[in-house]
């Protein structure tokens, strides 16, 4: 597992919401802008990196009780994505990093990739 705070210094992002729940942990990564996969292939304690900023992240995020949302490639939430965020404990970041590189650095710090349906997780 791996904290949120060092996920934040990992991706040199900006904690847009729920820094209160900056000490919750991940226990793997999921890149994903289609929020089906999310519900597919994600378990529950998965940071979310996303470039997609509509309030369906956030439903989703909760139905899936997700560790956290990170923006990539700069993406900023509006106002109401964010207080909906906060409202659910969930914390939200930005980074100015593309997808394909937040989860290289995430993967480098120890974080994994969530496993195909019915795959052992992977190292």
């Amino acid at each position: 597992m791996v904290g949120l705070k060092t996920v934040q210094k990992a991706l040199q992002a900006e904690v847009l919401a729920g820094a209160q729940y900056m000490d919750k942990e991940a226990e793997m990564a999921c890149g994903a802008d289609l929020m089906s996969d999310v519900l597919a292939f994600t378990k529950r304690k998965t940071l979310l990196l996303t470039g997609l900023a509509n309030m369906q992240v956030v439903k989703t995020a909760d139905v899936s009780d997700l560790s956290a949302l990170v923006f990539v490639r700069g993406k900023e939430p509006t106002p109401e994505i964010l207080a909906a965020a906060e409202s659910k404990g969930l914390p939200v970041m930005m980074t100015k990093y593309t997808m394909f590189e937040a989860c290289g650095r995430l993967y480098a710090i120890g974080l994994i990739g969530c496993p195909p349906k019915g795959a052992e997780e992977r190292r």
